[in-house]
């Protein structure tokens, strides 16, 4: 590794994971959808969050559970955030639809036998924006673990011109996570009939998490 890779590799996850902390701790939050998730784990159980590329930033500090590996692009820029991501205590798994994308997948695979919870962004990590890539769904088909859909939403923020217009959420800003009921799918239902019913899922996720936002006088940025 060259001297600047290990320069931004030392200092750029520690500089990211004091600006994530700094702007959710200002924030207004309000975290909805949980009870079903705590009756899970008090049972011993362990699932798959999905959520959306853009809302990645923050989504680490809506997450309340008993510890979680996140499936992280193989890229360099992979490499800075799962170092960030290990400053709150999570671990992760790296690769993707691009690159790794198999060897990632028997990585997963495996942490399922695992007392620990899994986390991907099913439309990273190069997109299209908010389109569902199989590998979730075959996941949670072959382990028998539920899928739960996360959403973040905020009232101010700055949305990048990239693929998936990442947001940057702003200080003082409200803020709301929202989780949706897990959802199970067996290896005999057809693999479009588990896509639809998580695209949907999502998007009426998305939905609530907006909703609630805007019951406080404000709108998604």
């Amino acid at each position: 590794m060259k001297f600047r890779d290990k320069l931004l590799a030392a200092v750029v996850p520690w500089i990211g994971s004091l600006l994530i902390r700094t702007i959710y701790l200002s924030q207004r939050v309000s975290i909805h959808g949980e009870e079903a998730l705590r009756e899970e784990w008090a049972a011993g159980r362990h699932l798959i969050f999905c959520f959306w590329h853009d809302q990645l930033l923050l989504m680490i500090k809506g997450y309340r559970g008993p510890g979680t590996k996140i499936l992280i692009s193989a890229s360099k820029d992979g490499e800075l955030i799962a170092r960030t991501m290990e400053h709150f205590g999570h671990g992760s798994v790296r690769g993707s639809s691009s690159r790794g994308a198999r060897q990632a997948f028997r990585e997963l695979m495996t942490l399922t036998a695992d007392k620990v919870d899994l986390a991907v962004t099913p439309d990273g990590p190069k997109g299209p924006r908010h389109q569902l890539k199989d590998g979730v769904i075959q996941l949670a088909r072959i382990s028998g673990r539920p899928v739960v859909p996360m959403a973040y939403v905020c009232s101010r923020g700055y949305r990048f011109r990239s693929w998936d217009r990442f947001l940057l959420p702003a200080p003082f800003a409200r803020a709301v996570y929202s989780y949706a009921p897990p959802l199970f799918f067996s290896r005999d239902e057809p693999l479009d009939d588990c896509r639809q019913r998580l695209e949907q899922a999502m998007a009426e996720n998305q939905q609530r998490a907006e909703a609630h936002l805007e019951s406080a006088g404000v709108s998604a940025v």
